[in-house]
């Protein structure tokens, strides 16, 4: 009996390089399947010790990627051929530093696969604007860190002013004028998502930019104001700029009318400090959609939480493609779609994670601490169906033809939806 890396496995005793590489037996693939685990230095070491050489790469590695990815390195063997790219970082693309803060952005550029979504990870210190704008696309955001205080008008002239910390969320409709602020002890940073792949931070409309392009004798007339007031107007972008940090909520409230002009829509919703829609033992996820977060009529998440060990159960959704982002911890994903393709990947905090609409996958938590990450869809509902609730709601015989189990192994399969399975 073989010895190896990842224990002793009957199923592995006699396996020459030549009929693993070759296998056509499915006993002899399940057991392998089995016995080899995530990590790509087990399955190294598991090809080493049957003298399958093929696998080496004599040549020049960027090691550190690598280390980081380890499932696209050395695939596990239930991976077969291309699905697109599944994976991206915000860790590998151009920052914009402005004074008071800075931004960068993940695209359908970057990420062709995604066509419905991208993202902005944008920081502004205390007190430092992300200046008076509007874009072509809705906007969802979600705080990582620190506070912020949001501005936004309805087409009726009404205002809602809110502040929002860590775990809280935003939406602002296209076209919807807005801005965002941080506030003391230290700014924030957070996370843009838009409903457009292709989406750019760059095109947006500024209100800087706009008076810099306007002639002055047009501003005198709209804004009734004479040449000395608008020779102080900005002859260019601000884009993102220092400011103080403002008074009191309920003051700015105040300051602009008050009740009289308070919009009848929140465009913010306490996303973290909600209740988990479900938890178990594998851990918990939030939703947040038009049912509970009315303004976000065209962007719906899930907040994922899974514990060390756990997995995100085996399902897909039929409504949207998954744009993911992922927050802390380290987990893989496999995607599996027709012809009987699949893909592996490692994901990282700051990474991102995208699975095409209605494709099969899991992701696994690796790690020792908490894997956390957001799972984001253009839809107004968060939808998903699960494998192991599917075959539970089936006649059994169908099962047992399908996928060759007993009526014992099948009443082990949960019946329920549990969307996170403990370890």
């Amino acid at each position: 009996m073989m010895n190896n890396a990842i224990g002793e496995s009957p199923i592995l005793e006699g396996v020459t390089r030549r009929n693993f590489l070759g296998v056509g037996s499915a006993a002899l693939a399940l057991g392998a399947i089995a016995g080899l685990t995530a990590h790509a230095q087990e399955r190294e070491d598991t090809r080493k010790a049957l003298g399958d050489h093929s696998f080496s790469n004599p040549g020049q590695e960027n090691k550190v990627l690598l280390g980081e990815n380890p499932n696209s390195n050395i695939p596990p063997p239930t991976d077969r051929g291309d699905i697109g790219p599944i994976w991206y970082s915000f860790d590998l693309v151009h920052k914009r530093i402005e004074e008071g803060g800075w931004t960068h952005q993940v695209t359908q550029r970057e990420l062709p696969s995604s066509t419905d979504l991208s993202g902005v990870n944008m920081r502004l210190t205390a007190g430092s604007y992300r200046e008076l704008h509007w874009h072509t696309a809705d906007e969802w955001a979600i705080m990582l860190y620190g506070n912020a205080r949001i501005t936004v008008m309805n087409p009726d002239g009404t205002m809602f002013i809110d502040d929002i910390s860590k775990g809280d969320l935003w939406y602002f409709p296209a076209g919807f004028p807005h801005s965002i602020q941080g506030l003391g002890p230290d700014g924030c940073e957070f996370l843009l998502v838009f409903d457009e792949g292709m989406f750019s931070e760059d095109n947006t409309f500024l209100i800087s930019e706009w008076v810099a392009h306007t002639p002055d004798p047009v501003l005198s007339q709209n804004f009734n104001l004479d040449s000395g007031a608008l020779a102080k107007l900005p002859k260019e972008e601000l884009y993102i700029f220092p400011g103080t940090i403002p008074p009191s909520l309920a003051q700015d409230r105040a300051a602009i009318g008050g009740r009289s002009v308070e919009s009848p829509y929140r465009y913010t919703f306490h996303l973290e400090s909600m209740a988990p829609t479900k938890k178990t033992a594998g851990g918990e996820v939030r939703v947040a959609d038009s049912t509970n977060f009315t303004a976000s009529k065209n962007i719906a998440v899930g907040l994922v939480t899974i514990k060390p060990g756990g997995l995100r159960e085996l399902h897909w959704h039929p409504n949207a493609s998954e744009w993911q982002f992922y927050m802390a911890g380290k987990g893989r994903m496999s995607v599996f779609m027709p012809d009987g393709r699949a893909r592996t990947m490692d994901f990282n905090a700051n990474d991102v994670g995208f699975v095409p609409k209605m494709a099969g996958h899991y992701v696994q938590n690796l790690g020792d601490t908490d894997l956390v990450f957001l799972e984001m869809f253009k839809a107004d509902r968060f939808m998903d169906f699960s494998l192991n609730n599917w075959i539970r709601r089936l006649p059994p015989e169908m099962v047992t033809a399908h996928l060759k189990l007993d009526a014992a192994a099948i009443r082990r399969i949960p019946s329920e939806k549990l969307d996170l399975i403990g370890s």
